[in-house]
């Protein structure tokens, strides 16, 4: 039995060789990869001496030759495929073990494999007679069954060769991307003409949005996500749900954060039902819960700043929540908060990190688009009303419009001193979501401060919002009916800001 290795990752080589050889099997071995064996003691054949063709061109062509592609690829039920082997002295290769350059980590032209991708495809697609092993982590088990039966079973090797052309897709895919995002120039493309995407599941949830649906978290292949720093220090396990939401409230606290200030948001349904600033965390989440009590009880709760016993205090004096997220804790905060309930899921959370393209679902294809991010910035939006913004007023004006970027379109926000007093939220009618806005903040909507995450088509869902008391709007703007809108914000002496930039959410 013959195995030829060309790793890069040399995790678990050594033993991994050393158990092929304690079995009998000759080692045939390339570059790096004979020389660490030498290291070690490890009898082989060295891939030059096999084929009888030196390494060329700096290493390029090592592996790209008939007696090791021939041996790999000679189907055994084919008796002229045996004939052609016998007629040119070439031996079966019955297992391959081979991981690429790791592209992703230092993209570059010489990183970009030739011969590694093609032995690899090669073994895989004669799986029927030929092993392939691409991931160390396979060495254990290989070596186990090879010890108790002598040979891989066709179970195993069609489980390793379908690892195997999913490691090369991804690698491939990695290449593309490289391409993408780095032109001639380099330049990015922004919606390149094919998108590859190769994704690794990290985790296999209890069911997907109803229990009848199956779920599972998948990250880009290779490329951890700051889910995967997430460390859950207490509760049952996440849901597709409570990962759906628990991402949607770290994003927004993070996007909250200002100098001096703590911040809180309140997640329910991937939307916010609380949100706020304040001199502490604890002042933060109290005032977050404020805005909407009733729709915080099973929510996600985001908080800026580590939690400490003081903060888990009030925490678990507040409404029942699923979800606790904190970059921190303090292990008596996590007594208090189990005791509560044993059942919330606590979370210690590296920062938020998104993706360049958003891909959703659509009937058999797929949206795609860059992510929604700020652009536009406080020094370029525009006051077009004869009343401006009071410091208070920009304080409020700037929390409202990042919530309001946050809320599911059509979205309403209102906030009172660092504080969402109410939300308005994927509603068809503007003028509704105002409606609902002002009808959660009752009395607290007097000199409040409110977004609209699109502008305003007609002035009633301003004078709705003028009516309840609210002194300063934002807005993007770009309506044609832009002047009216003015005209009647003037008419109710309040401020308006327009950003042009809308934050359309669906």
């Amino acid at each position: 039995m013959r195995a030829l290795l060309s790793v890069y990752d040399k995790a678990g080589l050594e033993e991994f060789a050393s158990g092929l050889a304690d079995l009998g099997w000759e080692l045939v071995a390339s570059g790096n990869t004979a020389r660490a064996l030498a290291d070690a003691g490890i009898a082989h054949l060295e891939v030059a001496a096999l084929t009888g063709a030196p390494e060329m061109l700096g290493g390029r062509v090592k592996t790209l030759h008939p007696k090791i592609h021939g041996g790999i690829l000679a189907d055994r039920a084919q008796p002229q495929h045996m004939a052609d082997l016998a007629a040119q002295g070439i031996d079966v290769i019955d297992l391959v073990v081979c991981n690429l350059y790791p592209f992703s980590s230092d993209p570059s032209i010489e990183l970009i494999d030739v011969g590694g991708p093609t032995m690899v495809r090669a073994a895989a697609k004669n799986h029927a007679h030929v092993g392939v092993v691409v991931d160390p982590a396979e060495y254990g088990g290989v070596l186990t069954e090879l010890r108790a039966a002598g040979a891989l079973s066709a179970d195993t090797r069609r489980r390793l060769a379908r690892a195997a052309f999913a490691h090369t897709a991804a690698y491939d895919a990695a290449i593309v991307g490289w391409f993408d995002t780095a032109g001639p120039g380099g330049e990015a493309t922004l919606l390149p003409p094919t998108v590859h995407l190769a994704l690794e599941r990290a985790d296999v949830l209890r069911y997907g949005e109803n229990p009848h649906q199956s779920g599972a978290r998948y990250r880009a292949a290779g490329q951890p996500t700051w889910w995967d720093g997430v460390v859950q220090r207490a509760g049952t396990a996440l849901s597709y749900l409570n990962l759906f939401d628990a991402d949607a409230a770290w994003r927004l606290v993070q996007e909250l954060g200002s100098a001096g200030e703590s911040a809180v948001a309140i997640i329910k349904h991937a939307n916010p039902c609380g949100a706020a600033l304040a001199a502490d965390l604890a002042a933060a989440y109290t005032s977050a819960l404020e805005c909407d009590p009733v729709s915080a009880f099973g929510g996600v709760v985001a908080l800026g700043g580590p939690c400490t016993a003081e903060v888990a205090r009030v925490v678990a004096a507040g409404p029942q929540a699923d979800v606790v997220v904190a970059p921190s804790w303090e292990d008596d905060a996590l007594d208090i908060l189990v005791a509560r309930r044993k059942a919330t899921r606590l979370l210690e959370a590296p920062p938020w990190t998104g993706t360049p393209l958003e891909v959703r679902s659509l009937g058999g294809g797929f949206l795609v688009q860059d992510a929604d991010r700020f652009e536009a910035m406080r020094s370029q939006w525009q006051v077009t009303t004869k009343q401006a913004p009071t410091a208070e007023q920009w304080r409020d004006i700037d929390l409202a419009w990042r919530v309001c970027a946050r809320t599911s379109s059509n979205a309403i926000v209102v906030v009172g001193a660092g504080q969402a007093v109410g939300i308005g939220a994927g509603q068809q009618s503007r003028v509704e979501a105002a409606e609902i806005a002002v009808r959660k903040a009752g009395p607290r909507a007097v000199g409040a401060a409110a977004a609209s995450d699109a502008f305003f088509p007609f002035r009633d869902g301003l004078d709705v919002l003028a009516d309840a008391g609210v002194t300063a709007v934002i807005q993007p703007g770009g309506s044609v009916r832009d002047p009216d809108l003015v005209a009647a914000a003037d008419e109710h002496g309040i401020a308006m800001v327009v950003t042009g930039e809308r934050h359309f959410r669906h």
